[in-house]
């Protein structure tokens, strides 16, 4: 056989060098040969046709699984050479591969990293010996070393020899399947990924129950939705999903848990990540400076579990955050469900794929069926054959047991059988009448009329059911899926957990590992002036705001230097969509007057375009600027330029008299006067009042826009209780960047005096305990249930007057319920105290009733008193100057006399 490729060009001469193009034939194949020296070819054409053929190959051949068995074509030839060699037992790898190697021509590298890779889903492989781990990214071991035979869950789903379509293998010695009669959706339940030539196909997993929950819902015609579901655990956002159609996405985040203030534990990685990859990243990302750590502590085993050890002073809250940001804690998936459909390519939805593959398992469970139909009636057939030939003694008649050649004996039983064959399911054959000729004396002679009624009867029956499965159809199909479920279902539990991510912004949570200088004279800023004027700590993501004395001001990227302009006002870290942060300015329009006062905030502006506060007037300059980060409003005390007649000298304005408008208002007239100078009277509070905050149980987040439930308006000190159903509590603040744990059962303004009541089970004492207690400021979380991990919470409530529905269970569930009163039963004691044990008797569970007492209403005040409020006035040498005084200081006149 000829080594020769069909692109290899053979360098002998050309019999015809004046033919364009010449070619040599090997086993039928046509090879190019070299073309002769007045000889041309279209290039293009070669490419054309060539280059279709070699990607449709890979499309078809390599890449791509089919929809009808949801496999490429080296997974279908693994589990088929498996199925081959099927005993029961485990087989080493490297003899799968070298059965696999007859239907599959490309090596065995890519047969080996296939079966793998099957194996490592857990479906269709039982695997023994070192499989490889696809959570730490370790390798199998060498073929030879490990063993692997289907499980009962392939043997039944995946293979018939009955149903299947078979084709000669690529070297005509073997057959092998078209494709294999998958009565699953496989393709969903293993996901699938390649890249051919021009497209590529990623499908991502779903969950086994899930699956079939929707092929029901299908055929029962109802609304389905199916989403991912990865051997890794961790979260997903499906918000995107777009039903696994290409152009949706998903972002899937690993579960980060606090071990302690110091110490951050990542129990899970996204999906196509290993141990290894997401460490790499995190100590890239403390590298770059966007987390600051210690180190990071590998200890994956069966369960994946890294430790992340903080540095001293770092909020364990805004890490987690910025490990999401700036690692592989979360990453965004792309799914492109391409699949093989009618020997094409086509893009499809996840739906799409999940509603053909269960019409084609109805199609394959009816074709079985009529199989199995056909073979019980030819069995029933045979049956009545057997005993009618028996029983009316047809091999003794005289002339079968006389005739001379088999040809006559046939006819005979023939004519014998005439007045039955109206009750046979179809015409008699030569083939059956031979068959009743094999029969042995032996079995005749043990024939027992009863035992052949009562087979004759259980064909008849079971005939029967498969008629009414083959008219139900649908019905029968739905018992399928539910029998897969009840019998494979446990073994595969939901391991992701469907969340809404919120979207979180980088600048606020990268770590502040850079400081931020300023030159004033020379008009630069950066990070690595380190000589010049300290403004604030910053991360090297951060926008910085800049204000001028002229009254414009813009927003720029922090770099190491930048020229900015000279005559800088004010300079800071900027926030996007901040609408506490408060500019308070008076300027000057135009080089004399009049001078404007305005209050306005600076919520969202285009990096490194020129904007002004002012009117634009020429010589407008900003004569006083405050940033108030929290909407604080002070009094300025404003001296004028005396002027003859002018009765007053001096007075003052306060800010919060001033509306907070948009940053391109012109603000009000403060003085149409000149300003000689204006001074800062006293400090002031927010005007904005405090801040209001919601806790999102979709997201297990705060917020500020309003998603959720709400808490209350919070000011600096407030701070937030949260209790779980462990029975733990802590208090933290209201800031975004807090952590919440999933099975939180209450998040509210912390209140410090406010009772509490609860009814728990003590696994201690084993008995069911009452206790009312107030929870202390505590920002580690604490038990107010015990220490012991088996006790548990049955409610808690904050009401006045609580009352509560006892019942019992186990030996005592005879026993009528009893109702307490919980303020009567028991005193406030603190909420370590164990309580009062409710009865002696076991109880199953505790219900709060509707309370019949409620808190006397607090009589009003006659008089409100105001708030008396301790303002700081600052110090300064003009706060009690007289007109007279500051017209003196003014003109430089001097005083001689007190």
């Amino acid at each position: 056989m000829s080594s020769t490729k069909d692109n290899d060009f053979i360098n002998d001469p050309i019999d015809d060098p004046n033919e364009e193009f010449a070619t040599t034939s090997f086993s039928g194949s046509k090879v190019p040969v070299r073309l002769g020296d007045d000889s041309s070819l279209s290039l293009s054409k070669m490419y054309q046709n060539w280059f279709l053929d070699y990607a449709s190959y890979v499309i078809l051949e390599r890449a791509v699984p089919h929809i009808s068995d949801g496999l490429k074509p080296v997974q279908r030839r693994i589990l088929h050479a498996m199925r081959r060699m099927d005993d029961g037992r485990y087989n080493k790898v490297a003899n799968v591969i070298g059965n696999t190697m007859q239907f599959h021509p490309h090596g065995d590298a890519s047969i080996g990293d296939a079966l793998v890779q099957l194996g490592q889903k857990e479906l269709l492989i039982d695997c023994q010996g070192n499989w490889g781990n696809i959570l730490t990214g370790d390798g199998a071991a060498a073929p030879r070393y490990i063993e692997a035979r289907l499980t009962p869950f392939a043997l039944e789903v995946v293979f018939n020899p009955k149903t299947t379509e078979w084709k000669p293998s690529y070297d005509g010695r073997n057959k092998e399947p078209v494709t294999l009669p998958v009565k699953f959706p496989l393709l969903l339940a293993q996901g699938a990924e390649g890249i051919a030539v021009g497209l590529s196909s990623r499908i991502l997993p779903h969950n086994f129950n899930e699956i079939c929950d929707a092929a029901v819902a299908y055929l029962q015609e109802k609304e389905f939705t199916l989403y991912p579901d990865f051997q890794t655990g961790g979260y997903v956002d499906v918000e995107r999903y777009n039903d696994g159609e290409r152009g949706g996405s998903v972002k899937v985040r690993a579960t980060i848990e606090k071990l302690d203030n110091r110490t951050l534990v990542i129990r899970d990685i996204p999906f196509g990540r290993t141990t290894s990859s997401v460490v790499d990243s995190i100590l890239k990302a403390n590298d770059r400076g966007k987390i600051k750590i210690r180190k990071v502590d590998d200890i994956t085993a069966q369960e994946v579990e890294i430790q992340v050890h903080l540095a001293a002073g770092v909020s364990s809250d805004k890490t987690i955050d910025a490990l999401y940001a700036f690692t592989d804690c979360e990453i965004n998936i792309w799914p492109n469900c391409c699949v093989i459909e009618d020997d094409k390519p086509h893009f499809l939805t996840v739906s799409h794929v999940l509603r053909a593959s269960v019409d084609r398992t109805k199609e394959l469970l009816k074709w079985e069926l009529e199989i199995e139909k056909h073979e019980k009636e030819e069995a029933l057939l045979f049956a009545s054959l057997e005993k009618i030939f028996i029983e009316e003694r047809i091999y003794k008649d005289k002339q079968f047991e006389e005739a001379k050649s088999m040809d006559i004996a046939v006819a005979h039983v023939d004519k014998r059988l005439e007045p039955f064959k109206k009750d046979f399911i179809r015409e008699i054959t030569r083939d059956d009448i031979l068959k009743l000729m094999e029969i042995k004396m032996a079995r005749i002679l043990r024939f027992n009329v009863d035992k052949a009624n009562e087979l004759i009867a259980k064909l008849l029956q079971q005939i029967d059911e498969i008629e009414h499965q083959l008219n139900h159809l649908i019905d029968y199909t739905i018992s399928w899926y539910l029998m897969l479920k009840e019998k494979y279902g446990k073994l595969f539990p939901r391991r992701t957990e469907i969340r809404s991510f919120g979207t979180i912004d980088a600048s606020r949570v990268a770590m502040a590992n850079e400081k931020l200088y300023v030159n004033r004279e020379e008009g630069f800023i950066g990070t690595d002036m380190k000589k010049d004027e300290f403004v604030c700590n910053c991360s090297n993501i951060d926008d910085i705001i800049v204000f001028f004395k002229d009254g414009t001001y813009k927003v720029v990227k922090v770099s190491e230097k930048m020229f900015v302009g000279k005559g800088i006002l004010y300079v800071n870290v900027f926030n996007r969509n901040d609408k506490r942060t408060i500019y308070n300015v008076v300027y000057r329009h135009g080089r004399t007057s009049p001078h404007y006062i305005k209050r306005f905030a600076v919520t969202g502006v285009s990096r490194d375009r020129e904007y002004d506060l002012t009117r634009g007037k020429p010589g407008s300059r900003v004569v006083y600027f405050s940033a108030n980060p929290n909407g604080e409003a002070e009094t300025i005390r404003v001296i004028l330029k005396p002027k003859p007649r002018m009765r007053v000298l001096q007075f003052e304005k306060d800010f919060s008299e001033i509306a907070i408008k948009g940053r391109q208002a012109m603000g009000n007239v403060l003085t149409k006067a000149e300003v000689h100078r204006i001074q800062l009277k006293q400090k002031g509070l927010s005007t904005l009042g405090g801040r209001k905050v919601w806790f999102d149980p979709d997201v297990f987040r705060l917020n500020y826009e309003g998603g959720g439930n709400y808490l209350g308006e919070f000011q600096g000190d407030d701070k937030i209780l949260v209790t779980t159903k462990g029975g733990d509590f802590w208090v933290c603040n209201f800031d975004l960047s807090n952590h919440f744990p999933t099975d939180v059962l209450r998040v509210e303004k912390f209140d410090e005096p406010k009772v509490w009541s609860a009814a728990l089970y003590d696994a201690n004492q084993q008995y069911a305990y009452l206790k009312r207690f107030t929870f202390e400021d505590s920002d580690k979380p604490m038990s107010f249930i015990g220490e012991n991990p088996d006790s548990r919470l049955f409610l808690l409530t904050d009401v006045d007057f609580p009352r509560v529905k006892v019942t019992f269970g186990g030996g005592d569930e005879f026993r009528e319920p009893i109702e307490i009163d919980v303020e009567e039963f028991i005193g406030v004691k603190s909420y370590r105290a164990r309580g009062k044990r409710i009865s002696n008797y076991e109880v199953e569970g505790v219900e709060e009733l509707e309370p019949t007492r409620f808190p006397e209403p607090e009589p009003e005040s006659e008089e409100q008193l105001p708030m008396k409020v301790e303002i700081e006035e600052e110090e300064n040498n003009d706060a009690s100057l007289s007109d007279a005084d500051l017209l003196d200081e003014i003109t430089g006149q001097m005083k001689l006399f007190d």
